[in-house]
């Protein structure tokens, strides 16, 4: 009986151990993964917005340039870390880290392709949000721990600028869900077998879209990081791996926002309208997930700067006002629906 239980102790042990070491596995793709699309997330900003500028954009480094993102982030690596002196450093130091692992936490709940998410739970919308929003956290340490006025400045229009949007993503993703009926993505994804929500809910889309804008502080509402001025915003102060800590997070953030716009509004990993599915779902999602993005570098490449009493207008007397009638118009719908 002894012998029973030590193979049995000992086969328990050997699954939590292969267990522990797939979620590791798993974790290290994703975030591999991650940071090169980031990389050449760069470039291809940099390449869209020359062409857009008929300019030739990044060609020197490697061949067509592919190799200049490496180029740059062993630049930033290599620069010296510099620490104001009347700065609180272990603040200054953790801000970074903090923004950049919860741009790669918020993927542990976005679903890849169907029945490939590391956690697939039924509150994935919530736990999404709840990563995104803790974001600001970072942005405030790191503007207060700074010691700096402009650097302090920008974290508090980055944290008035994410909150206010914060509203509106939020009561987007009440109408979503009214329609899906379900708070986990894999459920709305498969929603959209017939129909995208993009087709139905197209305000929704355009304000989710808009929102995703200001809340990843992206042209044209990047005032958090003004030039003219901040001098850079909340990172002013930030120089060498920390530096590129934050800028990684924000570009992180901005596939992540078009990940999720994709399994929202455009079907996921779906093909369209259930024609060429013999292409497998990974390639539709990756295709659709590259379009949002081009649209976010579009953007940037053709909208000027918005006013800070802009920004706050629309946020706060344009999208709130036409997402709340959006949410009693479909309440009212699905109600009369279940009343017949």
């Amino acid at each position: 009986m002894n012998y029973l239980n030590i193979i049995n102790f000992l086969q328990l042990k050997s699954v939590i151990i292969f267990n522990i070491i797939l979620l590791i596995l798993k974790v290290l793709i994703i975030g591999i993964s991650l940071l090169l699309a980031v990389a050449f997330l760069t470039l291809a900003e940099r390449k869209v917005m020359a062409a857009m500028q008929l300019r030739k954009g990044p060609n020197i480094v490697g061949p067509l340039g592919l190799l200049q993102p490496f180029a740059d982030g062993i630049k930033l690596i290599l620069k010296e870390l510099i620490l104001p002196s009347a700065s609180n450093k272990l603040i200054l130091l953790s801000s970074p880290l903090i923004v950049f692992s919860l741009s790669l936490f918020i993927w542990i709940f976005i679903p890849l392709g169907y029945d490939k998410v590391l956690n697939d739970t039924d509150l994935s919308i919530f736990y999404i949000l709840a990563t995104s929003s803790l974001s600001v956290y970072g942005i405030i340490m790191a503007g207060w721990a700074s010691n700096s006025r402009y650097a302090f400045l920008g974290a508090l229009r980055s944290c008035a600028q994410m909150i206010s949007y914060e509203v509106s993503i939020s009561l987007t993703l009440i109408s979503v869900l009214l329609c899906c009926g379900s708070l986990n993505l894999t459920d709305i994804v498969l929603f959209q077998h017939y129909i995208w929500n993009i087709i139905p809910l197209f305000p929704i889309a355009i304000i989710f879209f808009i929102s995703s804008l200001a809340e990843t502080n992206r042209p044209p509402f990047d005032l958090p990081e003004a030039e003219g001025e901040l001098v850079a915003g909340y990172s002013v102060e930030f120089s060498s791996v920390g530096f590129a800590l934050f800028f990684i997070g924000e570009c992180a953030n901005v596939i992540a926002m078009s990940t999720i716009f994709t399994l929202l509004f455009m079907g996921g990993w779906l093909s369209p309208f259930g024609f060429l599915n013999f292409i497998p779902e990974s390639i539709w999602l990756i295709i659709k997930i590259i379009l949002i993005i081009f649209v976010f570098l579009w953007v940037r490449a053709t909208f000027p700067r918005f006013r800070y009493d802009q920004l706050m207008f629309l946020g706060w007397k344009i999208f709130l006002p036409i997402s709340l009638c959006y949410i009693i118009i479909l309440s009212t719908i699905i109600l009369i629906n279940i009343i017949n």
